[in-house]
């Protein structure tokens, strides 16, 4: 990371947490009017560091350290009995591969996620403009996958390419097909995805301690977290 040594970034106020109740939170961005290229973005994501939008950031609570960037390591990864039926259950979806680009298909599923998943969230009432934002406003290296059942689309995942990794960005998908475990389902073929395409790790994000809706991220055995500047292995 030294040859970005002159990158400049910016520290939020403290405001309220969205993940732990009563904890205040701040973070990192970095100059938002520096260029996103891939070998940028992957320096970072190796760093810890996440993509939203046109936005690279991560947390730096001084009181907290809940927040744990956590990958998969794509060739030691094995499905478990309970991550076999989830992938079973869904071998009739067909997947295809899209630009970052504005679909009112997309945009009212996301709706629809948004406003079932998480109405007691900083994300309710989704909004157009805040679909733009934070998704459509990708990078060139960027991609949706389109998840259907025969016609009918029930899941996409947004995906960085990195240079030795994916990065899963966001899934969102239909609630009313809730027994099918779509985001689940999701990181498992994005795993096989990675494996495809001949790349070691896929990016989960934070794995939040102490946020339920969080320890999903956990499932996916071995994955390693970054803790102290170093990648470690968590079995």
């Amino acid at each position: 990371m030294s040859k970005y040594k002159d990158l400049t970034f910016y520290a939020t106020q403290p405001h309220e947490c969205s993940y732990l109740p009563g904890q205040q939170a701040t973070t990192l961005f970095m100059d938002p009017t520096v260029t996103l290229d891939q070998e940028l973005c992957s320096d970072l994501a190796e760093a810890g560091f996440r993509r939203s939008g046109a936005h690279i950031y991560r947390p730096n609570c001084t009181q907290c350290q809940a927040c744990i960037p956590i990958r998969v390591p794509v060739d030691t990864f094995v499905l478990r009995r309970s991550q076999r039926k989830t992938w079973n259950r869904n071998t009739s979806l067909q997947v295809r591969k899209m630009p970052p680009h504005f679909q009112d298909e997309h945009y009212h599923l996301y709706q629809r996620y948004i406003n079932h998943y998480h109405h007691d969230g900083d994300m309710y009432p989704a909004s157009v403009e805040q679909y733009l934002s934070f998704l459509v406003d990708a990078t060139e290296f960027t991609s949706f996958y389109e998840f259907r059942e025969h016609d009918q689309l029930v899941a996409v995942s947004v995906v960085d390419h990195l240079q030795n990794s994916l990065s899963a960005v966001y899934t969102f998908y239909h609630p009313d097909f809730q027994q099918r475990s779509l985001g689940r389902y999701c990181v498992l073929w994005l795993i096989e995805e990675t494996k495809r395409q001949g790349l070691p790790y896929l990016h989960l994000g934070y794995w939040i301690n102490g946020c339920r809706k969080m320890n999903y991220k956990l499932e996916y055995r071995p994955a390693q977290i970054r803790i102290n500047h170093q990648w470690q292995q968590l079995e």
